[in-house]
C-alpha cells in the first residue's frame, strides 16, 4: 500500500483536514519550557507509570508513586507537546501520524491519561483560539437531515467487504456482553438476549440505527414483527441480503418515524446525534411507543466531570472517525427522558466488555492488514488512522472515563 490517501476512507482522511493544524518552527524555541508541561502530568499522575525517553535520549519517568497503568512513550520531537497542548487529542493522532511519539503499546497510555482526566484538567486539552478552531470545524459536520446522511455515508457506507474482514461473523459493531473464552459471536448473542429481556416478549418492534441487522434478526427468531431503519445503504443490502425477507428494514432518519410500537430497541446509534438533537431522539422514542411500551436503549457515556471540557471543543473520534458525534452525559439524558415521561430503569454498565471487544478486533483488524484481506483500496495511512482509532477508545473504557450501557425505558401510561 502507497501513502497517498486512498479512494476508500477518503471521507474520512478528507473530512479531518479542517482540524488540522501544524507547530511551524516555534517547537525549537519553545521546547525548554515544555519541562513544565511534564511536570504537571507527573504531579498529575496519583498512579501508574509512564517511562518516557525525550528527543534527546534523556530519559524521564512520570508517576510511579503507585501501582497503576504501565506505559511507554518516546518523545521524538518536540513538536508533538506543542500539537497537543494546542490540539488535544486531535494533535495527538496528528504527532502519532508524523512519527513524533511512538510507544509499543498506547492503550495503556491512553487509559492512564483517561483514568486521570479530572486532575490532568486542560494539560493536554486544546486551548483558547485552538479550541474554538476545533469547535468550529465541527459545526460543519452537524446532524441535520443531510448532514446525517454524509456523515453516517463517510463511516459506514466504507463497505461491507471491509467491516467483513474484521468484525465477527455477526457483523455487530456495537460492544459484546461478559466477553470471554466461548467467544465474540457468543457474547454478543448474550447482548441480543439481554436487550430482547428488557422489552419481553413484543409483537411490534422498532429498532433506530440497525446496522448489519443482527438484533433485528434475533428478534424476528423471537417471533416480533422488526422494523429496522437506518442511513446507510452498505448495511441496508447487508441486512436484506442476510436475514429474514419479512424484517422491515428501511433507509429512513429516525425524526421521520411515525408508527405506534411495543417497543423500541437502539444499540450505540445515540453517540451520533450531536447534543442538539438528544431532545428529538427522545422525541422519538416518546412518539413511537405505545403507552406502557419498553424501549431498550445501548449507550456509550462519558464522564459527567469531564463532559464539559469534552463538550467545549472537538476531539480525534469527532475530527477523524465519527464525524457529528458526541458522547452521552448520562445525567442529561436521563433528564431528557424523564421529561417526555419515560421511567428510565435497570442501567447495566459493562465497560470493559468494551475494551475486550475493541482489543479482539484490533487483533483481527491486524490479521487482516497483515494477511492481505483488507479489501483494495484502503492504503496504509487509512490502516494507521483505524488502528489508532481501535487502540484510542480501547484506552479510554480501560481508564473509565467512558462507559457502555444497557437502559431500559418504559413510557408512562396504559
Amino acid at each position: 500500500m502507497d501513502m497517498q490517501t486512498s479512494q476508500r476512507g477518503r471521507d474520512l482522511i478528507e473530512g479531518s483536514k479542517a482540524f488540522a493544524r501544524k507547530p511551524g518552527l516555534i517547537a525549537r524555541f519553545v521546547a525548554p519550557g515544555f519541562g513544565k508541561m511534564l511536570d504537571r502530568i507527573d504531579r498529575a499522575l496519583v498512579s501508574g507509570t509512564i517511562h518516557g525517553t525525550l528527543p534527546d535520549g534523556t530519559p524521564r519517568k512520570l508517576g510511579g508513586r503507585a501501582p497503576g497503568f504501565e506505559c511507554e512513550f518516546e518523545l521524538r520531537s518536540y513538536k508533538a507537546l506543542i500539537r497537543i497542548a494546542t490540539n488535544g487529542s486531535v494533535g495527538l493522532y496528528q504527532a502519532w501520524e508524523a512519527g513524533e511519539w511512538w510507544s509499543p503499546d498506547p492503550v495503556p497510555l491512553f487509559a492512564l491519561f483517561m483514568q486521570h482526566g479530572e486532575r490532568l484538567g486542560d494539560t493536554a486539552r486544546a486551548k483558547g483560539p485552538f479550541r474554538q478552531a476545533l469547535k468550529f470545524a465541527h459545526l460543519f459536520n452537524r446532524n441535520t437531515h443531510k448532514g446525517a446522511q454524509k456523515n453516517i455515508s463517510a463511516h459506514y457506507d466504507l463497505g461491507n467487504d471491509f467491516y467483513q474482514a474484521w468484525l465477527d461473523p455477526t457483523m455487530s459493531y456495537s460492544s459484546a456482553l461478559s466477553v470471554g473464552e466461548d467467544g465474540l459471536a457468543k457474547a454478543q448473542k448474550r447482548k441480543w438476549e439481554a436487550l430482547a429481556k428488557r422489552i419481553g416478549d413484543p409483537d411490534e418492534v422498532l429498532e433506530i440505527g440497525c446496522g448489519w441487522g443482527s438484533l433485528a434478526g434475533y428478534l424476528a427468531g423471537e417471533g416480533s414483527h422488526v422494523t429496522a431503519i437506518s442511513l446507510s445503504d452498505e448495511q441496508l443490502r447487508w441486512a436484506r441480503a442476510h436475514h429474514p425477507a419479512e424484517i422491515d428494514f428501511r433507509k429512513q432518519d429516525y425524526r421521520d418515524t411515525a408508527g405506534q410500537y411495543d417497543a423500541i430497541v437502539s444499540v450505540e446509534m445515540v453517540e451520533a446525534l450531536g447534543r442538539e438533537y438528544w431532545p428529538t431522539f427522545m422525541d422519538c422514542i416518546a412518539r413511537n411507543l405505545k403507552p406502557g411500551g419498553r424501549a431498550a436503549i445501548q449507550y456509550i457515556s462519558i464522564r459527567d466531570a469531564l463532559f464539559d471540557a469534552y463538550a467545549k471543543s472537538a476531539d480525534f473520534i469527532q475530527a477523524y472517525i465519527f464525524p457529528g458525534g458526541l458522547l452521552i452525559r448520562t445525567s442529561e439524558f436521563k433528564r431528557l427522558a424523564k421529561a417526555r415521561g419515560l421511567s428510565w430503569q435497570d442501567q447495566n454498565d459493562f465497560g470493559l466488555d468494551y475494551a475486550e471487544t475493541l482489543r479482539i478486533w484490533r487483533e483481527r483488524f491486524d490479521d487482516a492488514v497483515e494477511n492481505g484481506d483488507l479489501p483494495a483500496g484502503f492504503d496504509e495511512r487509512f490502516c494507521n488512522l483505524w488502528r489508532f482509532y481501535l487502540m484510542y477508545c480501547e484506552g479510554g473504557f480501560r481508564g473509565g472515563g467512558i462507559d457502555v450501557h444497557q437502559v431500559t425505558l418504559v413510557k408512562e401510561g396504559e
